[in-house]
C-alpha cells in the first residue's frame, strides 16, 4: 500500500472529520472510502454520458458486466440491453 501526503483545506478536513465520528471511523478509512466513492460516482457519470461502455465501466469498477447492470439499476440509471436480450443471456445462461 503506498502513503501520499496532500494539504486539505479547513473546510474539507472539518468534513473528513465529522465523516470519520459519524461512522465511528478512523480518518485515513473515511478518507479511502470517499476516494473509493468518489472514482465509483465518476465512472457512472462518465458510462451515463457515454464516455463508457458498459464493459469498460465493469471493468474500472472491478466488477462484473452483470453486477454493474446491477448497480447501475439501483442507482435508476437504465440498463444499456433490452428485455428481450436479457431473456436471450438468461436462456444460455441456463445450458
Amino acid at each position: 500500500m503506498g502513503v501520499i501526503s496532500l494539504r486539505l483545506k479547513d473546510r474539507d478536513l472539518k468534513r473528513l472529520d465529522e465523516l470519520s465520528k459519524l461512522e465511528c471511523k478512523d480518518r485515513s478509512t473515511a478518507a479511502r472510502e470517499l476516494l473509493e466513492y468518489g472514482w465509483e460516482f465518476l465512472m457512472f457519470r462518465n458510462y451515463k454520458e457515454g464516455k463508457l461502455s458498459l464493459e469498460g465501466l465493469a471493468k474500472k469498477l472491478g466488477i462484473s458486466m452483470s453486477e454493474a447492470i446491477d448497480r447501475l439499476s439501483e442507482l435508476g440509471i437504465e440498463a444499456p440491453i433490452e428485455f428481450e436480450d436479457y431473456l436471450k443471456g438468461f436462456k444460455v445462461f441456463n445450458l
